[in-house]
């Protein structure tokens, strides 16, 4: 079907290409389809449609995970990730509903409702059953577009509005080319605004990229040598602040040699991804990332809130799951919600673990007082897809809608650098055994969206559904 095709094309506005014109232009299809559509339940289903396209093309390293790694067997894998890529297509076609059922036929507010039905529609996807908001409009415009201006103000919603709002109004570009260029200037302008500014001395960072394989990361004859890799690796790129990734090291903390841990942290403050029991029994343990200083303090501690489920947790009724898949350590114990940074080389570190980082709402609430933030990651889960460039694209944003240095320490890749106005200052060469070793700032101060979240935008897109209802009732 060509509405298929036209979503899995749209991948190709998201990293690692980067033609991020091109959703706008498939947008504009899409809603011009909508317009033409003879009832909401054709509409609903031309969205659906594009949308199975677009997660089956753009998400499909779900079926690396679940097989390749987690060892499920290929017909059944291969049916989950279609299973899932279609609940994912639903958002897309409850959207094509709304838009088909509301419309006026008038060409602004017509605009006006279909960015709106758009971005409430992802903004559900990214809470519902706990949220996943993978490929996000807004994604595609960082950092390279105009509208990525509109990130520290609106956040990764607000963008995905703009550019929604202006992929409806392409329909009727004679007439509103005015606009479109307007929105355009504007996000250019607003690239320039410092809503922040460095705080504290420059300090060197060390971010470790062991390049362990993960199907043999968790092999106890393997341990010995993931050890020695982190270990030399550190003492080879000494820095002020060492990273390592997300589990980095194989097993409980309480289980790791303390002679070990005083030797990664030598020459400086160390921020590593490990297993952390947090109740009284073997099956009730956290995904942390601890912090050891060369002073020898007590180790300071983030354990992750957001969990994966299936596989960090898995929801009630879903027990049989697990026997379908080999994943170590796949129950974890959420952390608290709010937690505060940890004091490390003279800066206030917010650590992130992994997937944690597509929820920018949940970032900022260690803001304003952390003034940098490292993300641990271990996507050696995804293989080679597009996993891995997509995650680092994530980090991106987050650095426009904060104002902050983003570090990225992963197992595999993409371990990267990235400037708080959304530019990746180095990236490591994936599926390498190296250490990336950089100087970077902390910064201080709020940007709107750190202050509003994602309130302001969600408002924004009910107030431009008014319209549209008023007109219905009356």
């Amino acid at each position: 079907m060509a509405v298929c095709f036209l979503g899995a094309l749209t991948v190709f506005g998201f990293a690692p290409f980067h033609l991020f014109p091109l959703p706008l232009f498939s947008l504009a299809l899409l809603f011009a389809l909508w317009r033409r559509a003879a009832t909401p339940r054709v509409a609903a289903g031309l969205g659906f449609f594009w949308g199975l396209g677009f997660f089956l093309a753009g998400v499909s390293w779900i079926y690396v995970s679940m097989h390749d790694f987690g060892g499920m067997p290929a017909p059944i894998a291969a049916l989950a990730t279609v299973l899932f890529c279609a609940y994912l297509a639903l958002y897309p076609a409850f959207a094509g509903w709304m838009f088909a059922r509301f419309r006026s036929g008038v060409g602004w507010r017509d605009a006006l409702l279909a960015a709106a039905v758009w971005t409430l529609a992802e903004w559900l996807r990214g809470w519902i059953f706990t949220g996943f908001p993978w490929l996000g409009l807004g994604y595609s415009q960082a950092p390279a577009s105009p509208l990525a201006g509109f990130a520290a103000v609106f956040g990764v919603y607000g963008v995905g509005f703009i550019a929604a709002l202006l992929a409806a109004l392409i329909l009727s570009w004679r007439r509103y080319w005015a606009v479109i260029i307007a929105f355009l200037l504007c996000g250019q302008i607003m690239q320039s605004i410092a809503w922040t500014a460095p705080v504290g001395a420059p300090l060197t960072v060390s971010l470790l990229q062991g390049n362990i394989s993960q199907s043999l990361k968790w092999e106890p004859e393997r341990l010995p040598q993931s050890l020695e890799t982190y270990a030399r690796l550190s003492r080879e790129h000494p820095a002020q602040l060492t990273v390592l990734p997300e589990t980095a090291l194989p097993l409980f903390y309480d289980e790791v040699p303390p002679d070990y841990m005083r030797q990664l942290a030598a020459k400086g403050a160390v921020l590593t991804g490990v297993a952390m029991r947090s109740g009284a029994t073997d099956s009730d343990y956290s995904n942390a990332a601890v912090a050891v200083t060369a002073a020898g303090e007590k180790p300071q501690v983030y354990a992750k809130s957001h969990l994966v489920p299936f596989g960090e947790f898995l929801p009630k009724g879903f027990s049989w799951f697990l026997a379908l898949m080999n994943i170590p350590m796949s129950d974890f114990s959420p952390g608290p919600e709010r937690q505060e940074a940890l004091v490390l080389a003279g800066q206030r570190v917010m650590p992130n673990i992994c997937y944690e980082d597509l929820f920018g709402e949940e970032i900022i609430r260690a803001l304003p007082a952390a003034t940098l933030l490292v993300n641990l990651s271990d996507t050696a889960w995804f293989g080679h897809s597009l996993a891995q460039p997509q995650h680092l694209q994530i980090a991106q944003l987050r650095s426009l809608e904060t104002g902050r240095f983003m570090l990225r320490a992963t197992n595999t890749g993409m371990t990267a650098v990235v400037r708080p106005d959304g530019v990746v200052a180095a990236v490591l060469p994936a599926f390498t055994e190296a250490a990336l070793t950089a100087e970077v700032r902390g910064y201080a101060g709020m940007t709107p969206y750190a202050r509003w979240g994602n309130a302001l935008i969600v408002l924004i897109a009910l107030l431009s559904l008014l319209p549209a209802l008023l007109r219905r009732r009356s």
